[in-house]
């Protein structure tokens, strides 16, 4: 039976179940949502997800800039105390380091290094949504090399979900990584990993016999997305 979500809400629903669970695996760690599908709305799963965390824990939720705490604290008045974009975050842990959760969205390879220090200044679990700390203008060089091994290197992945061209690759903690292929009836499970399978295996894994056509892949695919956005 597939265990991927049929929408958002679903989706919404799996997300908050395994960060629970990654939490109460590690209370201090450094944890990741991934929700990788176009056409997205992040807000309005972010701070449905916030405040559900918000009535058990203690949570502040920042924003990589200004504008988008604002935005976050427009549309949940009632949490606006708890919003704060990284500078506003940064400057209060000058004073002491914060606690409870940390819920971060979207920090990029930009916010790198006022990211890495909030997240340094923070006692207690970060959990990281649609993150992209690598920036592939760095490249392979020694840089990209230094931070694959620091700072990047200290995430796990409470729960992960991204659409493919004929499948789809999902996370949920405790669970393994599980890849699905679309067949005719729908999404099968095809393979599942301790690890993360690279670009490479999930190809070779989708490749093979017993999938559709790409008209048929490629309308599997929109038919989810479809599903996540609404």
């Amino acid at each position: 039976m597939t265990m991927l979500p049929a929408d958002l809400h679903a989706a919404e629903e799996q997300t908050l179940q395994a960060v629970v669970a990654a939490l109460a695996a590690d209370a201090a760690g450094r944890w990741t949502v991934e929700w990788r599908f176009e056409g997205l709305r992040l807000l309005p799963p972010v701070l449905r997800l916030f405040e559900r965390l918000s009535q058990q824990q203690d949570v502040t939720l920042v924003f990589a800039d200004a504008g988008g705490a604002a935005l976050a604290r427009r549309d949940a008045p009632d949490r606006a105390q708890q919003v704060l974009d990284l500078r506003q975050l940064q400057q209060r842990q000058s004073e002491e380091p914060s606690q409870g959760i940390l819920l971060a969205v979207n920090p990029t390879a930009a916010d790198y290094e006022t990211f890495e220090s909030v997240c340094q200044g923070h006692r207690g679990a970060v959990v990281m949504v649609n993150g992209r700390l690598e920036d592939a203008a760095v490249g392979i060089g020694s840089v990209a090399r230094e931070r694959r091994k620091g700072f990047v290197a200290t995430w796990q992945s409470a729960y992960a979900l991204q659409p493919l061209a004929g499948g789809a690759l999902r996370r949920a903690c405790p669970g393994p990584w599980e890849l699905y292929r679309q067949d005719s009836d729908g999404y099968r499970l095809l393979a599942s990993s301790e690890l993360k399978p690279d670009n490479e295996a999930i190809a070779a894994a989708l490749g093979g016999d017993g999938g559709t056509g790409l008209g048929g892949t490629l309308r599997a695919v929109d038919a989810l997305l479809e599903g996540l956005r609404n």
